[in-house]
């Protein structure tokens, strides 16, 4: 018997140290057993989850009840990717979901539950850090290449305006000014150029993120009502303070012109949230605990940029240059960060995570191999 034990002991194991939500129901749709990571995605512990009909967490009409049918009458596994689930409690979710027969009973089925918006969002903040890295080389290639002929060009039509007639004279001045303009957006795009190593030390993300509101306050968000929601105990990172003073300038003066003119609000919160773990451009393995979230109550961003902000000359701001929030993609990276945002009309999120400092050596691991995401189970 003892040897029954382990072995039940060692697949119980295996159920719960799955990182996805997962349920045994019955041919009436009765939950009977739900893993560990059930907990978190239903907001309750597992001993309520059992004995309730699967269908009070769900619409009428979910697919997973339609999986769930079909499992049972082609008594065979089915995959499907990429459905939009609605879950009680949730906001609708971009789901994969397995469901199959479970074996050694005739009225038992296997569900379990992938969410997937949050690996995908992050998968795609991937990318645009990237985008931004590879764009850096280009700017400092540029900045170089550029500048020297538009000297040449400049003063060329400088020395051909001192003997030129009113007429030339138009000409040369848009010679000069366009000479201007370009020179301008080179210097803009310079900033892409600057591949030296961050230079970080300990500091209180709070200090930055009051700077950065006394800043904001004080020009463009004298109209804005602020608020703060700050975790007092929240450990020192380490961080260029002027860098990440500059991030969070960007994200405010963003959301202080996309709030309205009357009633607009910004709040700050910070958070120390344990799970969330990212492999970072140089291979290491970075937890990122340390949560920064600026919400807005503005109109949103477009649904057709969605998945384009964080890339280079992508904003909504017909006067833009397109590049501050690749900036901002690009020095969260820089401190072994992630950036990612939800938007709706209303209310739009921009959360940042970042490492503490002084994580343990046995924290930090390097790995060749090809950046991705790992997230452990309550990962926010």
């Amino acid at each position: 018997m003892s040897s029954v034990k382990k072995l039940g002991d060692f697949y119980l194991g295996i159920w719960n140290s799955l990182p996805h939500p997962g349920f045994i129901v019955k041919s009436n749709y009765e939950i009977v057993a739900a893993n560990s990571a059930s907990e978190t995605y239903c907001s309750t512990s597992r001993t309520r989850i059992s004995g309730r009909m699967i269908s009070s967490f769900l619409s009428e009409s979910s697919y997973i009840l339609k999986v769930i049918r079909q499992t049972k009458k082609q008594q065979t596994p089915i995959v499907a990717h990429s459905v939009d689930i609605y879950w009680v409690g949730r906001n609708v979710e971009i789901c994969n979901l397995y469901c199959s027969p479970l074996e050694g009973s005739d009225d038992s089925t296997l569900l379990l539950i992938q969410p997937t918006t949050k690996v995908n969002k992050m998968n795609r903040n991937l990318l645009h850090q990237n985008a931004a890295r590879s764009i850096s080389g280009l700017a400092a290639m540029l900045g170089h290449e550029i500048r020297n002929p538009l000297a040449g060009i400049s003063g060329a039509a400088q020395l051909l305006a001192q003997n030129a007639n009113d007429e030339d004279l138009k000409l040369t001045d848009l010679i000069r000014s366009e000479s201007k303009r370009i020179g301008d957006l080179v210097s803009r795009f310079e900033i892409f150029g600057d591949i030296a190593p961050v230079i970080r030390t300990s500091l209180n993300v709070h200090d930055v993120l009051e700077k950065t509101k006394e800043l904001a306050k004080a020009s463009f968000s004298q109209h804005i009502r602020f608020f703060e929601d700050y975790d007092p105990s929240l450990p020192n990172i380490k961080g260029n303070f002027d860098q990440l003073t500059q991030v969070f300038l960007n994200l405010l003066k963003n959301a202080s012109e996309a709030v309205p003119a009357t009633g607009g609000k910004i709040k700050i919160c910070t958070s120390y949230r344990s799970g969330l773990k990212l492999l970072s451009m140089n291979k290491r393995i970075e937890n990122l605990p340390i949560t920064i979230e600026i919400i807005d109550n503005g109109k949103g961003i477009p649904s057709d940029m969605s998945d384009s902000i964080f890339e280079p000359f992508i904003g909504t701001k017909k006067a833009g240059s397109g590049l501050g929030l690749a900036l901002v993609s690009k020095v969260i990276a820089d401190h072994g960060g992630s950036i990612e945002y939800s938007s709706m009309e209303g209310k739009t999120v921009f959360n940042i995570s970042l490492p503490r400092q002084g994580l343990d050596e046995d924290e930090l691991s390097d790995y060749n191999i090809h950046s991705r995401l790992l997230s452990k189970d309550g990962a926010a």
